[in-house]
């Protein structure tokens, strides 16, 4: 059943002019002009990069799905990353400002900064130990399971460099997630760290990864790299440590790129559903460095002289793009920060931007939600006025989130977008563009595509959607970045991606249209709640949730019911210094159904302190459904805080033990007798 979606925020703009200004109309009319000229836009966006070999076909469709961009081009990313760089000038610029964690009050931060010529130097030095003592060779899979310190990016740039290919596995894996992804990408050598900093806590990869290699037999070497001094069991023949290898390795070594064709993988980056086995999205070279290279002009307006600081974990794709490829391809300083964004004290966040300097940032809704949380006092201790753009990334931004970080942050003032792709798409699709066109913002709202992407809403059918009718989004022609394909099963691919709507790949995202053609995102269409034969997706109860002044947080999930098949239940963290009250719960069910619908109405609400979040600060909503329903968590290893999914059984418990006390109290009231 289709229902129209009502806009969740009042006023229709936050800035520029009407409720569509004259520079929307104007990037919609040139937007579509990109469009007409189809690949050759393309093509003029990949000449801006140095090529060792111009392309002879822009692009290959001979093979749907199976496209292949600028063929016959040949280039290397280290290359455009550290070589590039160095030609122009910028040797001794930073390249790279890593800040550790602070384990305790009071206690220095650990810090580095490597200049363009030092990254340089310690790629070309990692390139020839992977090469010449490893024996990793052209087409080889170099697997990385590391915590967020500089080597973390200098070992991708070397394994490009040589012209191997690498999977990254986000470090909070457990060891039999590790073992899959490796094995699935046929990793010849893993290099890990004997642990990570998160919270003041050592985490022991060294030991978790000690177990995957024994279930990954496609690996034979391991390297660790000393980051927290844990003493960690080392196999003779099998293990060394980064240090003592690199060691062998000359300072002025020196490793000619290696000369890519842009069809070639760059890296195989494996999806995380919540059901069946990971899906390995191979990314190509020219492709995919095309699109990132196009959307930190135009998305971040990026120049050497900013200090860049995305906030996400290399572990994830966000991490790969934006915060090692994206930034070095365009000369910038990218900070690099390894620990939570609100330890040991709430304001960290907002002090690492201060202190840093930091003038284009993008980060979470999800961790913007968390800092709500603590209050304005935190920011207000940091002047964050250095900040020029901010972006956020991940999953749906609410309108009250945006405009808290837009007035606190961003000054009322600055840019603040908020950015939709995908693991599969490689680089951002969706976004209010500072560096081109810049349209007016709509808080919650995703903005338009960006040039030369062709995005639409349709109903199950394929057909167009009407404005405000929620529908599914689909990206209607290749585009650079695109996955080449799923490692070892072209058949998925297809089937996941493309059959749904032929000729369309399908996000699997829930998208709405309003009648000024921005684009609102609603989230994944199997995060969906059917309640009496509607479907309803979880952001929109959510955002109707966090409008409520007291809101910090909320995490909505359905749970079984007789008579409707599905009822909504609301999970939400009070602002600090709020108290919890029945007449708060009450007011929040009715909000929910002022905002969305009585179809909507919630269950009930429980009150919580904490929900289950990866590192990555993604509320894990199946984690939370499945306490509910009383089914098996599954592989909760990338959870911050697993403390969190035992409170949230424990007050579901309690609600449930609140409800049986006052049946069981009508019954006595009525004699007895159920009550009608």
């Amino acid at each position: 059943m289709s229902v129209s979606w009502a806009l969740p925020f009042d006023e229709k703009v936050l800035a520029g002019g009407g409720v569509r200004s004259q520079a929307a109309d104007e990037y919609l009319k040139e937007h579509r002009v990109t469009l007409q000229k189809g690949a050759a836009f393309w093509e003029s966006v990949a000449s801006e990069l140095d090529w060792f070999e111009k392309w002879h076909a822009a692009l290959d469709s001979s093979n749907p799905p199976f496209h292949k961009w600028f063929v016959g081009g040949k280039l290397n990313a280290s290359y455009l990353c550290v070589d590039r760089q160095l030609a122009l000038g910028r040797a001794d610029k930073p390249a790279i400002v890593w800040e550790g964690e602070m384990w305790a009050p009071g206690l220095p931060s650990e810090s580095r900064v490597l200049t363009y010529g030092e990254l340089s130097r310690e790629v070309n030095r990692a390139a020839k130990l992977l090469r010449d003592v490893y024996g990793i060779a052209r087409g080889d899979t170099v697997g990385f399971y590391l915590p967020m310190i500089p080597e973390f990016p200098i070992l991708m740039l070397a394994a490009a460099r040589i012209g191997a290919k690498f999977t990254v596995v986000f470090s909070g894996f457990s060891a039999e997630s590790l073992a899959e992804r490796l094995e699935d990408a046929g990793a010849r050598l893993l290099v890990t760290a004997d642990g990570g900093m998160r919270r003041g806590a050592v985490i022991p990869l060294k030991e978790t990864a000690d177990k995957a290699v024994a279930a990954a037999p496609s690996v034979r070497s391991v390297i660790v790299v000393r980051r927290t001094g844990l003493q960690v069991p080392m196999k003779p023949g099998r293990d060394a440590f980064y240090e003592d290898v690199m060691s062998q390795i000359p300072d002025d070594a020196v490793v000619d790129p290696a000369r890519m064709s842009s069809e070639d993988p760059l890296f195989i980056l494996h999806t995380s559903g919540t059901t069946g086995r990971p899906k390995g999205q191979v990314h190509d070279t020219g492709g995919y460095l095309t699109l990132l290279h196009a959307t930190m002009k135009w998305v971040f307006d990026i120049s050497e002289r900013d200090m860049y600081w995305c906030t996400a974990d290399i572990g994830w794709i966000t991490g790969h793009s934006y915060v090692v490829f994206g930034p070095l391809l365009e000369g910038a300083t990218t900070l690099m920060y390894e620990g939570a964004l609100d330890f040991p004290q709430p304001d960290k966040w907002a002090s690492v931007i201060e202190r840093h300097g930091v003038s284009v940032l993008y980060t979470s809704p999800t961790a913007i939600r968390s800092f709500m949380k603590n209050g304005e006092a935190w920011v207000a201790k940091h002047r964050t006025s250095s900040v020029r753009i901010m972006h956020s990334v991940g999953e749906p931004i609410n309108p009250e989130a945006f405009r808290w970080m837009h007035r606190l942050v961003g000054r009322s003032s600055v840019p603040f977008g908020s950015t939709w792709w995908m693991t599969e798409t490689g680089g951002i699709m969706i976004s209010v563009l500072p560096g081109g066109t810049m349209v007016a913002m709509k808080p919650g709202s995703n903005g338009f595509p960006i040039p030369g992407v062709d995005i639409e809403v349709v109903d199950d059918s394929g057909r167009r959607s009407e404005a405000l009718q929620r529908g599914l989004l689909v990206i209607r022609r290749p585009w650079p970045g695109m996955p080449l394909t799923i490692h070892n099963d072209p058949g998925r691919y297809k089937e996941v991606y493309w059959s749904r709507f032929p000729g369309f790949f399908y996000a699997g995202d829930y998208a709405v249209r309003d009648e000024d053609g921005y684009i609102w995102v609603l989230g994944r269409a199997d995060e969906v709640i059917k309640v009496a034969g509607h479907r309803l997706g979880t952001y929109e109860l959510e955002s109707a949730l966090v409008q409520h002044p007291a809101v910090a947080e909320a995490a909505v999930v359905g749970v079984p019911d007789e008579v409707r098949g599905e009822v909504p239940v609301g999970f939400v963290i009070l602002k600090t210094g709020v108290e919890r009250s029945e007449s708060l719960k009450e007011a929040l069910i009715r909000l929910v159904r002022e905002k969305v619908g009585p179809v909507a109405s919630l269950k009930d609400v429980i009150f919580v302190s904490r929900l289950p979040k990866t590192r990555s600060a993604k509320i894990m909503r199946r984690v939370v459904r499945a306490v509910l329903v009383g089914k098996p968590v599954g592989d909760i290893s990338t959870i911050e805080d697993e403390a969190s999914v035992e409170e949230v059984r424990g007050a579901y418990l309690e609600l449930q033990q609140e409800v049986s006390s006052r049946k069981a109290g009508d019954q006595e009231d009525n004699g007895g007798s159920p009550p009608t």
